[in-house]
């Protein structure tokens, strides 16, 4: 076993012309998080790993994203595109005097999971000095293939561009990921030399030289889909209906129930109750936990939000960042909470919008309800009291206190504090007029006969 703590060395220099984007490739999202994001959560959760990040000049959206995710993570730029050993020697400080094994990642690799980090250590565990991550490809054109002598001894990687014909038929291919345990790797990658069809320093290439010096090479597989590179906008929808099968499969191994899976998507944090019911067409954004006993009804989309146990919302319903629900609440159709905490079984059913502020417990809030929070300049606070009755079509100018107990009558618009236990009002005089209806319609008839009589 190794003792001192291993280094990651994520690759992301990628220019990515592919994705046709102004965007660096690694920060495209999958399930709301960085591709970057992905590998760096990857990372850090390898007990005690030190992170070090590659990346071409100019990428300071990269690096902003690295000190984000991963503070302690040093950075190092590869300043020109030489190739996987040129790049991973850009971390060369990182790696002088390093004594712990070193892991190398891409990141556009978003899918790979822990337990494969485990095997790959495994196998240096067993005594190999290099273990290489490989895949059987559906289409091995392109990947580099891995030669081997049996299930798991590796002799060699040849990149399709050099590979003869008999080597192309191989289907045992190169993900890229490898994990290092060598004296002196330093002393490797330096040796790697660039006479190919593409004339790079292939990291490969450190297979065939360790084995030169004495080391064992060993093959670790894992599913095609796991280490799928991302390169293109195809590619990227790819890796996220992957992630998304993976987590809903995840979610109802847990006790979740999703009545129509496909149509669910998770974001890399949602987490999720037992006994939560989730129907179709729901969308889960960032920042997302959902207690026990949940039911979500169809077509709800929530970021930011918390939902307490046994809560009921939806259809159709929209939680922003900042709401908090907690048990038994009710959420209805066409009810959008932001920014606002819903106490214990208080109910909005019916066309509301509620915005920064408070609802107590068991507190009604009637259809057409709008918490009028915003003055043009700043945010104002809306506060309910426990057992309130808002009647329908009610708008609360903020900033405001319902009290405990207390009804607002339909139709009102509230500008000041409601007391307690009070009954607010705010309509003005109806005012009635007998036979006018029936007047109206025979002048405007009138009228209309006329106009088409010219």
């Amino acid at each position: 076993m190794a003792t001192a703590a291993p280094l990651i060395v994520i690759l992301a220099a990628g220019k990515g012309t592919r994705m046709k984007s102004a965007l660096p490739k690694v920060l495209h999202k999958v399930a709301g998080l960085s591709m970057l994001g992905h590998v760096l959560a990857l990372a850090r959760g390898v007990e005690d790993a030190a992170i070090a990040v590659v990346v071409g000049p100019d990428m300071d959206e990269v690096r902003s994203e690295v000190a984000r995710l991963a503070p302690s993570a040093k950075v190092f730029t590869q300043e020109n595109q030489l190739g996987t050993a040129d790049a991973v020697l850009a971390a060369r400080p990182a790696l002088h005097g390093h004594t712990g094994d070193v892991i190398v990642l891409y990141a556009d690799t978003p899918l790979l999971q822990a337990s494969t980090l485990v095997s790959l250590r495994t196998a240096l565990d067993g005594g190999a000095g290099v273990a290489v991550l490989g895949f059987e490809a559906k289409d091995p054109t392109g990947y580099g293939r891995l030669i081997t002598v049996n299930e798991s001894t590796l002799l060699a990687i040849r990149e399709h561009k050099d590979a003869s014909p008999e080597e192309r038929k191989i289907t045992l291919c190169n993900s890229g990921v490898l994990a290092f345990r060598l004296g002196d790797l330093l002393g490797v990658l330096s040796r790697i030399g660039n006479g190919n069809a593409k004339g790079e320093y292939y990291l490969t290439d450190a297979v065939e030289i360790a084995r030169a010096d004495g080391a064992r090479a060993a093959v670790i597989r894992t599913p095609e889909d796991e280490v799928l590179g991302v390169n293109s906008r195809s590619q990227l929808a790819s890796a996220e209906r992957i992630w998304q099968d993976r987590t809903r499969q995840a979610a109802m191994d847990n006790g979740a129930t999703l009545t129509s899976p496909e149509t669910v998507f998770f974001s890399y944090d949602t987490i999720i109750g037992r006994d939560v019911i989730i129907e179709p067409n729901v969308v889960f954004g960032p920042g997302v936990t959902i207690a026990d006993g949940a039911e979500i009804k169809a077509f709800c989309h929530f970021e930011g939000a918390s939902i307490g146990a046994n809560a009921r919302i939806g259809p159709y319903a929209r939680l922003r960042p900042g709401a908090v629900l907690g048990p038994r609440v009710h959420i209805g159709n066409f009810v959008e909470v932001k920014n606002v905490a819903v106490g214990d079984g208080a109910k909005a059913n019916h066309l509301s919008y509620l915005g920064d502020g408070s609802v107590g417990a068991g507190a009604n809030i009637g259809a057409g309800t709008i918490f009028c929070n915003y003055d043009g300049f700043f945010k104002h606070k809306t506060e309910i009291g426990e057992g309130a009755f808002i009647g329908s079509n009610t708008s609360l100018v903020a900033p405001i206190k319902i009290g405990d107990g207390a009804y607002v009558g339909s139709g009102s618009v509230i500008t000041k504090d409601v007391a307690p236990g009070a009954l607010a009002l705010e309509r003005s005089a109806q005012e009635e007029r007998p036979q006018w209806a029936a007047k109206f319609r025979t002048l405007m008839a009138r009228r209309k006969a006329g106009h088409r009589a010219t």
